[in-house]
């Protein structure tokens, strides 16, 4: 499971030079809600566009309906929820790049926030999927990252809380983005769904710095 990543910067975007570099600003991390830059492929058309990270963005969850997260998507059961089922059944598939991703770590005892990315320092791109939303002003996009059950694996287990489901983004290598993104059945996209290993990733601890306190009225008094 993946709620926080750093999407790659216009200096790491060379990784994926089929792609036209983004033409919009987005922020060094993205988090549920925000915008950063996914990847298709429409025909022979390389395409780089912002998209809303979730697939239902809090906007368009009906009002009265308490608000639920589609930041990642269940290989297992992407084909059967309906906030996935549509582009999954289309093949709406598209490539997200970034620098690493974070997990949370409980070994300590605490939630603490690992970074996770290639041992070789290179970007890399999570499998996703996308569908587009009706707005005022036009065709607005939204994405998910697909997971897969992560149990055995050496590294990804050892993230969220203790009991919970072990869960991993899909990292693909560069020489599956054009496969990927044409895939022409569910189950030949389900055979890109695979873990990625462990002797070529990287992980750190990576606290969320704390937040600044605004000053107080008495605080401006002190400094007088």
């Amino acid at each position: 499971m993946c709620a926080n990543y750093d999407p790659t910067a216009e200096i790491d975007f060379e990784a994926f030079s089929q792609f036209p570099k983004p033409n919009f600003d987005y922020p060094i991390e993205t988090w549920k809600d925000y915008a950063a830059p996914i990847l298709r492929k429409s025909a022979d058309e390389y395409l780089t566009d912002p998209a809303t990270f979730g697939m239902v963005p809090c906007k368009h969850i009906p009002s009265g309906v308490k608000l639920f997260d589609t930041m990642n998507a269940r290989a297992e059961s992407v084909g059967e929820k309906r906030s996935f089922s549509g582009a999954w059944k289309k093949l709406q598939l598209c490539l997200i790049p970034c620098r690493s991703f974070y997990e949370p770590s409980y070994e300590s005892g605490s939630a603490v926030r690992w970074r996770i990315g290639l041992e070789s320092g290179a970007p890399l791109a999570i499998a996703g999927l996308w569908r587009a939303w009706a707005e005022p002003e036009g065709a607005a996009l939204s994405f998910t990252m697909l997971t897969v059950n992560a149990e055995g694996h050496p590294l990804m287990h050892r993230f969220h809380k203790p009991g919970a489901e072990k869960r991993s983004v899909v990292i693909l290598r560069p020489e599956q983005y054009d496969d990927w993104l044409v895939c022409r059945t569910t189950d030949e996209a389900r055979s890109f769904l695979n873990l990625f290993p462990v002797d070529e990733m990287t992980s750190a601890p990576a606290p969320i710095p704390p937040r600044r306190r605004k000053p107080k009225a008495e605080d401006s008094e002190t400094l007088l």
